[in-house]
């Protein structure tokens, strides 16, 4: 009992403070009691943990409004874990600023989390109109209800995706999710065949995006590439543009990592 009983504070200590982490992500800025209220402890322990963020400089107050807001040495933070993927981010830039001056639309790049069963997007191009998708960088979406998600998963092995498919809860997120495996397992199936994954208001009503992998040189997809669009201004007539346009990008970012060949020919996985 009294080996276990410090573990369990420890874990609680720190799922308090990512709580309150999350509170400041998502409210921009907070009082202490609406921290305490979200990351449901007392003001006292808020107050603690506060206090302690805003003299390692992950914190500020606002002397004024006495609000509580992150400071950019959590981004600093977040940034210098992307290093490791300068070469990705640097080669995807490119494309992706040629999808976006063509198309217009929102572009985004997203990366499968290797533990969870979501999609993370770590770059973006917003879209040139006012009434578009708007996404958010370091945002997480599951990946059986993004186009980002089947296009990672369509390049991986077998084994991983029956893995990755058998730990999805698949909840209904939209009008269109999918929430059967064997119907992701075809999507997946059709993905490869055609060398990119689509979405209809699978993951947010009045949204469609396709996307396609970026490989390296074994391959692998260790990222996909989006392109996201309102519903009521998708051109029908000019989806066939679009594909090409996408799968140029993909193919593009993918040879510049190593991988020869196209999209459909590659040899990694097959998503059965």
């Amino acid at each position: 009992m009294s080996d276990s009983t410090p573990k369990t504070e420890n874990a609680a200590a720190v799922l308090k403070v990512f709580a309150v982490f999350e509170t400041l992500a998502e409210e921009k800025r907070a009082s202490l009691s609406e921290i305490a209220q979200r990351a449901m402890t007392s003001k006292t322990t808020a107050h603690r943990l506060l206090h302690t963020l805003v003299d390692l400089g992950y914190a500020e107050q606002d002397p004024d409004t006495e609000k509580y807001a992150l400071t950019l040495k959590l981004f600093s933070l977040a940034a210098r874990s992307l290093t490791g993927r300068s070469d990705l981010l640097r080669i995807a830039d490119q494309v992706m600023g040629k999808l976006s001056r063509a198309t217009g639309e929102s572009v985004n790049l997203g990366v499968m989390d290797e533990r969870e069963q979501k999609v993370t997007y770590i770059h973006k191009y917003d879209s040139f109109y006012n009434l578009s998708m708007q996404s958010t960088l370091g945002l997480r979406n599951p990946l059986y209800s993004t186009s980002l998600g089947k296009a990672l998963l369509a390049w991986r092995d077998d084994d991983e995706v029956a893995e990755r498919i058998a730990a999805m809860d698949m909840e209904p997120l939209a009008p269109r999710t999918i929430t059967d495996a064997g119907a992701l397992r075809q999507q997946l199936r059709e993905t490869r065949a055609r060398g990119y994954s689509e979405e209809i208001e699978e993951s947010e009503a009045g949204v469609r995006c396709m996307a396609t992998p970026v490989l390296d040189h074994m391959g692998k997809s260790v990222a996909a590439i989006s392109i996201s669009f309102p519903l009521f201004r998708f051109d029908e007539a000019r989806k066939p543009e679009y594909v090409a346009l996408l799968r140029a990008a993909g193919e593009e970012a993918s040879a510049a990592l190593g991988f020869e060949g196209d999209l459909i020919s590659a040899p990694y996985g097959s998503a059965g």
